[in-house]
């Protein structure tokens, strides 16, 4: 009953101190008290067995000392406290931005450079919580792969279908910005980021990057631009009549502009020039968008005292109860 209990007012429990000199003093009243009738010689009462009125005559005293321990506990307030948490987590929304022309066959990233950004943006969705995170991707053109969502198991499914050749050939990096800008708009995220990947140059859509870029920051969106491919040239797979043959092609990335996007909306530009440089960016831009959790602790007292009440009450009516009827002394 005493187990994770604490006392409001603690310091009545002192009292409990003078259960052990009641006790002695009645042990001493007992010894010091004479019998109502006097004998010569108790000899005669020898072999007469205890009977058991005789046997329970301190029950009475007993049922006192236990009702005062109970009442006074219960003076005591005894309490029990249930501990837990609440999190309020203010979310980001996340779109993912990923170009999907066919110069990400490259294979200067292994095992080229469309499967190590899906790896390392899966890494990244598994790595976060309460965020909600959509999926655009680009070529020529760009659509929503996944619009915003909670449900990553659903996310990270979408994400494995995507393959090069889903659309016409291109880097429409604008049009790939202005989709994702028309997904976060709305949103009531406390922070709002675009995470674009790409290869090339801008050469095809309607919407010319850096305007796109402006519309963003209206809004209060934040643009991580990620330039992929080595400096200098990358294998290329190229189809022939006699199967893939690889092909030295130079790589070609828009940087300034990329920086330009960025700085307009607040992010920053990253280059990417193999697999391991690629997943280092991504953690950096986790460690910076990171959701904010506030943890707020509470403790709920639940009173305990009306028991240890009730329970003292009725011991202290069983020794009344007891002392004026079987147990009744003679005067």
């Amino acid at each position: 009953m005493l187990s994770n209990v604490s006392f409001a007012y603690s310091w009545v429990l002192y009292f409990l101190i003078i259960i052990p000199f009641l006790v002695a003093w009645y042990i001493w009243q007992g010894r010091k008290k004479q019998a109502a009738i006097i004998y010569s010689s108790l000899k005669i009462f020898a072999k007469i067995p205890s009977t058991l009125k005789e046997k329970l005559r301190h029950l009475p005293f007993a049922l006192r000392m236990l009702a005062l321990i109970f009442l006074i506990i219960a003076l005591a307030r005894p309490q029990n406290y249930s501990a837990g948490q609440s999190v309020n987590a203010e979310g980001i929304d996340i779109a993912m931005v990923l170009d999907i022309s066919s110069s990400m066959l490259a294979e200067d990233f292994k095992p080229n450079r469309l499967d190590a950004a899906k790896q390392v943006i899966d890494n990244f969705i598994k790595g976060r919580t309460s965020d909600r995170i959509g999926l655009v991707v680009f070529a020529r053109e760009a659509f929503t792969q996944c619009p915003l969502t909670i449900d990553y198991s659903v996310l990270r499914n979408l994400l494995s279908d995507i393959k090069s050749g889903m659309v016409e050939d291109g880097t429409a990096i604008g049009n790939a910005i202005a989709n994702a800008v028309n997904r976060l708009k709305d949103s009531d995220g406390k922070s709002k980021v675009i995470i674009l990947l790409t290869d090339g140059v801008n050469n095809a859509g309607e919407i010319d990057p850096v305007s796109a870029a402006e519309i963003a920051a209206k809004f209060g969106i934040r643009i991580y631009a990620i330039g992929v491919g080595t400096r200098g040239e990358a294998p290329y797979p190229v189809q022939t009549p006699f199967g893939i043959r690889y092909q030295m092609m130079p790589v070609e990335i828009d940087e300034a502009l990329l920086k330009k996007v960025s700085e307009i909306t607040g992010g920053q530009y990253f280059r990417a020039t193999n697999n391991r440089a690629l997943q280092e960016i991504y953690n950096k831009i986790d460690k910076m968008e990171k959701t904010k959790i506030e943890i707020t602790s509470y403790r709920n007292a639940k009173e305990l005292f009306p028991v240890w009440l009730e329970i003292g009450f009725l011991f202290l009516l069983l020794e009344l109860a007891a002392s004026s009827t079987i147990l009744r002394k003679l005067p």
